[in-house]
């Protein structure tokens, strides 16, 4: 699953945003990336690989800024190439990253290129760069814009933006992925995990399905599915993290066995949504392959026989 993480603050954020994205690596990446404006441009950084080369690039082309994304990717639509990592900007304006699927990208995309758009990358989530950016040349704020793009997107996903013309603000929605925000004193975070943000904050919001928030250095805003502003409760740890991996438990053969609900919601994140699988969740040409396939071999061992078994039951 890919790794997002936002960061506004009177400080630079970059530090904040890689180790963040360090402390995800246990999701398991390809790519990763990170975006922020510096006196109302966006600066970007991405490589093919781990952290650590990001870490490196930074190292020889350093960059610094007060509001920020960052994201290691799992390639779904499009190989595993710099160009398709995140984030991806628009119109050098709007730099976006997504975990998850957009299902319904490609109408959208042939949308946007008769419109002039042109596309860097083979991502479902550059589409929503180039939607949210057109939103605002139309003339409506982030808020807005987001709101309205996310409107037209079918999928299950998790989507961080920012505007280098209004600089104070990330603008998030979740829908069907895992998003938290952390709250700081004069600045704030969000993530799609909470060790992400652990050295920053141990206070914590959980955004609830179809939740589009603005997050500031000040305070943040939660709007529902009607665009209705909402209150979420605010949770308070005293985990480090370590005590965040093995959580209250003794050892971590007891977590593992009660972490079994959350693995199973975590392998359908982004896999599952309406009520249906999302065929792209299984590759980029799996909607079209599957109306091939006239028989299907399951091979395992051990426990992994046994879901085999399962899965051959509700087959």
């Amino acid at each position: 699953m890919c790794g997002i993480v936002g960061a506004v603050a009177e400080k630079d954020v970059v530090p904040v945003l890689v180790e963040g994205l360090r402390r995800l690596e246990y999701r398991g990446y390809d790519s990763a990336g990170v975006a922020v404006i510096d006196d109302g441009v966006i600066q970007l950084r991405r490589t093919v690989g781990k952290v650590a080369e990001l870490d490196e690039k930074l190292a020889q082309s350093p960059m610094q800024g007060n509001i920020g994304v960052a994201h290691t990717r799992w390639a779904t639509h499009g190989g595993v190439t710099e160009a398709n990592a995140h984030p991806h900007v628009s119109g050098g304006r709007v730099a976006v990253i997504h975990n998850g699927i957009i299902e319904n990208f490609q109408p959208i995309k042939n949308e946007m290129l008769a419109k002039g758009y042109v596309f860097d990358s083979e991502t479902d989530t550059e589409v929503a760069a180039h939607l949210i950016y057109d939103y605002l040349q139309q003339g409506l704020d982030l808020v807005a814009a987001v709101g309205k793009a996310v409107e037209r997107f079918e999928g299950a996903y998790a989507l961080l933006v920012v505007d280098a013309e209004d600089p104070d603000r990330i603008v998030v929605s979740r829908v069907a992925s895992p998003l938290v925000i952390g709250l700081g004193d004069g600045e704030n975070f969000v993530a799609s995990g909470v060790p992400a943000l652990l050295p920053v904050t141990q206070r914590f919001i959980y955004l609830e399905q179809g939740d589009l928030a603005e997050i500031r250095k000040d305070g943040v805003s939660i709007f529902d599915t009607d665009g209705s502003a909402v209150e979420r409760e605010v949770h308070e740890t005293e985990w480090d993290s370590t005590s965040a991996e093995k959580a209250p438990y003794k050892h971590f053969m007891l977590k593992e066995i009660h972490d079994q609900p959350s693995a199973l919601a975590d392998t359908l994140y982004g896999r599952v949504a309406n009520q249906r699988v999302v065929p792209e969740s299984l590759g980029e040409k799996a909607a079209e392959l599957l109306q091939r396939v006239d028989n299907i071999h399951i091979v395992a061992c051990g426990t992994s026989y046994h879901a085999g078994c399962v899965g051959k039951y509700w087959i």
